[in-house]
């Protein structure tokens, strides 16, 4: 499925003459389904101080960069369908025409109307990380953690059950490949629970535990992670290819605090690796993230479904404003070492030396009225990983300016 220029601009044009209010546009009742229609569009900029490794690189095919030490583009333009009805069925229909791949693409069945109780088939994303969960037009930051990229899994098909209330749920899934051809796959399983010990108007405790178990399907996984940069194509830790892959399991741990206008919010991700040969050892490598959000004009978050939900700007005129932190962590080493079998030779590794990476991010959100949000983040990224070339320890700490223009409805 591909969309034309024309058709995004029809859905566009459609989507601003919508009052301003409304965050998403009524289309009919078709079949006893209330039918609407929902959008996201961003564009991002990134502008780099490198170190070592060109964070532009590879982003023409001439010469591996352009030379540039920074990258402009349209991230998402995500159209959706969403229904209400017959009774208790809800479905979603979502395509990404700027990635051109679908998005939440599945039907669901509530039991006695209850949104944590029901049963669901299609495309969804999975049970596991808080970060992914979250709604994407409001996101704290620019980039999700670097443990989140690349630990947490997204969309794929499948079936789950949940079950639960307001204050606490279970949901457990079983998944295959993603609905778009040629991008992530391998089937497997995973479940997540959660508990809001304390969940009232600005004051809410969030706890959650997840597990997700797959096959990766070709034998062979790489493990890496961009430096919460999602314009450069440059990872600075990297597994490189592991072979002889069988499954991968991840467990994470979660957890969020709301009171007034603040919100702190961590997790913790510890995946392993096995691989089939016993010449090949399993791989092991974790991380996690810690944030704080301030919402300067005073507004609070709101708790739905196990995950924090932003409201609307108290004054739409003035919008609202945030101020963020956040500090993350990826160990993508499980090896060590070795001292040379010959005398001047290269160091011998033992293992799988992928590398480290910490970073802090500095954020501001502006959510302007209903359809409107503006970031600007300054990342500051501390890596290290050994090189085969250098024989040695590798540090590479570059900082990084990025900056987000969002409409949605």
């Amino acid at each position: 499925m591909k969309l034309s220029r024309s058709t995004l601009g029809l859905a566009l044009l459609a989507a601003m003459a919508a009052p301003a209010a409304h965050a998403e546009i009524a289309i009919d009742v078709i079949a006893g389904s209330e039918v609407t229609f929902e959008g996201l569009i961003y564009t991002d900029g990134n502008w780099f101080d490198n170190d070592i490794q060109d964070l532009n690189a590879g982003t023409t095919t001439a010469n591996g960069g352009d030379g540039d030490d920074s990258e402009f583009d349209l991230r998402r333009a995500e159209l959706v369908l969403k229904g209400k009805g017959p009774g208790n069925v809800e479905w979603v229909l979502g395509y990404d025409a700027k990635a051109n791949k679908y998005l939440d693409t599945n039907a669901r069945y509530k039991f006695g109307g209850n949104a944590n109780t029901y049963v669901q088939l299609g495309q969804y994303k999975q049970p596991n990380s808080l970060e992914e969960l979250s709604s994407t037009k409001n996101n704290d930051f620019i980039s999700k953690a670097a443990v989140t990229n690349t630990y947490a899994v997204a969309r794929r098909l499948g079936g789950a059950v949940g079950w639960g209330d307001n204050n606490w749920s279970i949901t457990g899934s079983v998944f295959g490949r993603e609905l778009t051809r040629n991008l992530a796959h391998g089937s497997g399983f995973g479940a997540r629970g959660t508990w809001a010990p304390i969940n009232e108007n600005g004051n809410i405790l969030h706890l959650g535990l997840s597990y997700v178990d797959y096959d990766t399907d070709a034998d062979t996984l790489r493990l890496r992670a961009r430096p919460n940069a999602d314009l450069t194509t440059t990872r600075l830790v990297d597994t490189g290819n592991l072979t002889d892959t069988d499954r991968v399991s991840t467990l994470g741990l979660e957890s969020f605090w709301v009171t007034g206008p603040f919100k702190v919010q961590g997790e913790y991700y510890k995946t392993d690796v096995s691989r089939y040969r016993a010449s090949s050892k399993d791989f092991s490598g974790d991380g996690w993230y810690l944030s704080g959000v301030w919402n300067i004009t005073g507004e609070s978050w709101g708790y739905k479904s196990g995950v924090p939900t932003t409201g609307l700007p108290d004054e739409p005129a003035g919008g609202m404003w945030q101020l963020g932190l956040r500090f993350d962590n990826i160990d993508l080493d499980d090896g060590s070492l070795l001292a040379p079998s010959a005398p001047g030779g290269a160091p011998r590794v033992d293992g799988v030396l992928g590398g480290k990476q910490d970073i802090w991010t500095l954020g501001v959100n502006w959510y302007w009225r209903s359809n409107f949000k503006f970031a600007v983040n300054y990342v500051m990224v501390d890596s290290s990983r050994y090189s085969s070339s250098a024989r040695a320890v590798v540090n590479d700490d570059p900082n990084i300016i990025e900056a987000r223009a969002q409409f949605y409805w």
